[in-house]
């Protein structure tokens, strides 16, 4: 299973492993997953490291590197997944979670995540707490 993880599951894979669900901890060691994370969360996370609303227990470039050297695979956003958030019902505003919302439909992904608001749309969304 081709399995993306919300930036959120990112965040607690590599700094608070104790708030990672066991579901997602599941998955993620599943070595018949292949683990994919978005262009989208690296640049979500450095907004919100630059204006201090995040606490990280890494900054984004080292967790991208972390990431990149243990073979989790990046998805770059491209025009389709930007076409694809107009399908999208009006569930929620926060652009970063559509846009994973819409790579995951297009690139035939589970998106990993414990958000209550994206566990509302339809697809291929799992939701652990």
């Amino acid at each position: 299973m081709r399995v993306l993880l919300d930036s959120h599951m990112l965040v607690w894979l590599v700094g608070a492993s104790d708030r990672l669900p066991a579901k997602a901890r599941i998955a993620i060691e599943n070595p018949s997953n292949l683990i994919f994370f978005s262009s989208a969360s690296i640049w979500e996370l450095q907004i919100k490291h630059s204006t201090g609303r995040a606490r990280l227990a890494l900054p984004p470039v080292i967790l991208h590197q972390v990431l990149v050297s243990n073979q989790f695979h990046e998805v770059p956003v491209t025009s389709q997944h930007g076409l694809r958030t107009a399908a999208l019902p009006p569930i929620h505003r926060d652009p970063f979670d559509r846009i994973l919302i819409a790579q995951a439909m297009a690139e035939d992904m589970l998106l990993l995540t414990s958000d209550q608001m994206v566990g509302r749309y339809p697809g291929p969304i799992m939701l652990v707490q």
